[in-house]
């Protein structure tokens, strides 16, 4: 999630939730909300009621929400994700699961490495989850965070729906401090479009059930367009500045192979297909030059950062390389 603007917005948001009264019941925009979503989606309105005057304001939350770790320059970050002990229990995770990454492989073209990546990154392989309440997370980004407030209003919506879906009970719900949920960290939104009942029990259990994790996130890169065989992303040394010109916000891909080569990132021959996009990161020696695929924007659909993608991309690519090279040593001994 991205952070606001200033430090003075911050400091209004903090004043808002420590003035915030202790039951969200009672707050007009609240009520508001309770009535409507009621009426819409054919729920107990004394129930949903019930909900809300449990939930609490979380100060932790806002503090959370305004320092997200993205905000972090490429040398600061990296080493937060890529490490020996992530690859490491990368590995064993891999180990423990590889008839069913292998099957989830063949039957969505998304490699194995970049599956458990996603887990690696989110919750380091379901051990770090979350310890935000999931309706307290919401309710106070919903009604206490105004630069978002639109957003986690439609993902509180969205929660109510999915505790109605998945048979969950919406008071013992954890997650992340903006309620991204399981071992995938799936938004109410993406847990109802995304997620599958791989393994066929009647639920689709982002939390306990392996196939349903790692098929979900297999079925959210096949869903945003991921394109099997194709790679992610490759560095590049340019001769000049010139790449600057290329630099830009949007995270889509949209260069040409032309446009490359042009300003003296690539030969046509060593290239393939784009389209491309070209980023700058903040490297511990200076900038490096990224050039990046669709692939990689695919990545961005998961969290809407450049850096985390890297990282995903880079931690596969480790967790690949290390597996090769124990599979290379016991072959031969």
């Amino acid at each position: 999630m991205k952070a606001p603007g200033s430090t003075a917005i911050a400091g209004l948001l903090l004043l808002a939730a420590s003035s915030a009264a202790a039951s969200y019941l009672g707050r007009q925009e609240v009520d508001t909300f309770v009535a409507e979503f009621a009426e819409r989606h054919r729920f107990d309105e004394n129930e949903v009621r019930d909900l809300f005057r449990d939930a609490r304001a979380q100060q932790r939350v806002l503090d959370a929400i305004a320092r997200p770790a993205e905000a972090k320059p490429w040398h600061a970050y990296r080493p937060i994700f890529v490490t020996d002990s992530r690859i490491r229990q990368g590995l064993e995770f891999w180990d423990q699961h590889a008839a069913l990454l292998e099957a989830i492989e063949v039957e969505t073209g998304v490699p194995a490495e970049m599956l458990v990546a996603i887990i690696g990154v989110e919750t380091r392989y379901g051990r770090h989850r979350g310890s935000f309440k999931a309706l307290d997370a919401l309710t106070t980004l919903a009604f206490d965070y105004p630069p978002r407030s639109a957003f986690f209003r439609r993902e509180l919506e969205q929660f109510l729906l999915l505790v109605r879906d998945e048979g969950l009970n919406a008071r013992n719900i954890s997650g992340s401090y903006a309620a991204a949920m399981g071992v995938p960290q799936f938004i109410s939104s993406s847990y109802r479009e995304y997620a599958v009942d791989y393994d066929k029990d009647g639920r689709r259990d982002l939390w306990d059930s392996p196939g349903d994790v790692l098929a979900s996130v297999a079925n959210y890169f096949r869903r945003h367009g991921w394109r099997p065989g194709e790679p992610v992303t490759f560095a590049v040394e340019p001769p000049d500045t010139r790449y600057r010109d290329l630099l830009s916000r949007e995270l889509k891909p949209a260069l040409t192979l032309a446009q490359l080569h042009e300003h003296g990132l690539v030969s046509p021959e060593r290239a393939p297909p784009g389209p491309f996009t070209v980023m700058e990161l903040q490297g511990a020696d200076g900038p490096e030059v990224w050039v990046g695929h669709y692939n990689f924007y695919v990545i961005t659909r998961y969290n809407h950062s450049r850096l985390y993608a890297m990282a995903v991309h880079q931690l596969g690519r480790a967790l690949r390389e290390r597996r090769l090279q124990a599979s290379a040593r016991t072959t031969g001994q």
